[in-house]
């Protein structure tokens, strides 16, 4: 089993946007029980998710989830072993997030067709609709995630910090997770186009 060093970046703090800031946002509004039940099952896979990570040797494999794309669609992360993901914690308020955008779309249209596949989480940023409004103005072709029901982003969120050892206090955070579902490398606040191929390069 090949083993992992997983870097860790540090900005400054005026660079990185702090969680501690993220309000939660539950929705209580008129959801039929099929949904709500769905919605629990999907936190439960995921907060059950932290037992089931592993790690083989000293090779971190990145926690499974389950969230909604901005089509209400559910998307897990495992659906997506054999791709290249890069995986960001961000917010459409962020400003550091914001720098980031236009290096994720040039690395979208020069390497999805060699297996990469870039992935927002996106955290307390409105209902779907206000989030793909801000996708369309800002011409984002990856795929934007959200919550199912109220804060399972947040869980996730969670998840990351409590399976690698290093809590997520701010956003931009980004992993790279490679073919087999290994995470390979963590970046905390912006990084541009140039450093992400750097490190992505490898596994392509």
């Amino acid at each position: 089993m090949r083993k992992i060093i997983i870097k860790r970046y540090t900005n400054p703090l005026r660079h990185i946007t702090s969680v501690a800031t993220v309000a939660l946002f539950f929705f209580n509004g008129c959801d039929n029980g099929t949904a709500q039940q769905k919605a629990e099952s999907a936190k439960k896979k995921t907060a059950h998710a932290v037992q089931k990570n592993a790690k083989q040797g000293n090779a971190l494999i990145a926690p499974d989830f389950t969230l909604a794309d901005l089509d209400g669609d559910w998307v897990t992360l495992n659906e997506l072993k054999g791709k290249v993901v890069l995986l960001n914690f961000w917010g459409t308020w962020c400003g550091p997030c914001r720098r980031e955008i236009p290096a994720f779309i040039n690395l979208t249209e020069k390497y999805k067709k060699d297996g990469l596949e870039i992935v927002g989480i996106t955290l307390t940023s409105g209902p779907p609709s206000n989030i793909r409004s801000f996708a369309d103005k800002w011409g984002i072709n990856y795929r934007l995630l959200t919550d199912i029901e109220g804060n399972e982003t947040q869980t996730v969120t969670a998840l990351y910090s409590q399976a690698t050892g290093q809590r997520i206090t701010g956003i931009p955070t980004t992993f790279i997770i490679d073919r087999e579902g290994f995470i390979r490398q963590r970046y905390v606040g912006p990084r541009s186009e140039k450093i992400f191929y750097k490190d992505l390069e490898p596994y392509l």
